[in-house]
C-alpha cells in the first residue's frame, strides 16, 4: 500500500480499503454491496405475506388464527421495503434508516426466539423468520455505512 502515498488524494480515497477478518473490501465495493442488500432485503419484505402462505409455521403466528397480526406485519415491513429500496439510492444518506433496519431485525428476532422457545406450537419460527431477520441485521451490519456524505 506504500504505492498510494504517491497517489494524489482523490484517487488514494478511492482504494480506502475497510479490514474484515482476513480480507479488505474497497468502499466502492461495500456500497455497491450494501446498495444491492438493501434493494433485495427490501424485495423480500414484499413476501412475507406469500411465505406465510407457502410456509406458516415459519412465518405466520398463533396457527394462523392471528390473520389480522400477520396483515398488520406484512403491511409494517412492505413499507419498510419501499424505504429500504429508496435509501438504496445513496445509503449514507440514510444511515438512520438503516440502523433501524438492523437494530428492528435483531429486536424482533430475539423476541420471536424467546417465544418459539416458550411456546412449542411456535418452534418453526426458529429456523423461518427469527434466522431470516438475524440475517437481514448481519448483512446489514457488515455493509453499514462507514460515514455520511459531505
Amino acid at each position: 500500500m506504500e504505492v498510494l502515498n504517491y497517489a494524489p488524494a482523490h484517487v488514494r480515497a478511492l482504494v480506502v480499503t475497510i479490514p474484515v477478518g482476513r480480507f479488505h473490501m474497497s468502499e466502492t465495493t461495500r456500497e455497491k454491496l450494501l446498495k444491492i442488500a438493501l434493494v433485495a432485503f427490501g424485495a423480500i419484505f414484499f413476501l412475507v405475506y406469500p411465505l406465510g402462505l407457502i410456509w406458516p409455521s415459519g412465518w405466520v403466528w398463533h396457527g394462523g388464527e392471528g390473520k389480522y397480526y400477520f396483515q398488520m406485519i406484512c403491511g409494517i415491513y412492505a413499507v419498510l421495503g419501499v424505504y429500504l429500496i429508496a435509501a438504496a439510492r445513496n445509503p449514507s444518506e440514510h444511515r438512520s434508516l438503516i440502523s433501524f433496519a438492523i437494530w428492528s431485525s435483531v429486536v424482533h428476532a430475539g423476541i420471536m426466539a424467546a417465544q418459539s422457545i416458550y411456546d412449542e406450537h411456535e418452534r418453526g419460527h426458529l429456523i423461518g423468520d427469527v434466522p431470516a431477520l438475524l440475517l437481514v441485521a448481519a448483512v446489514l451490519w457488515f455493509l453499514f455505512p462507514t460515514k455520511q456524505n459531505d
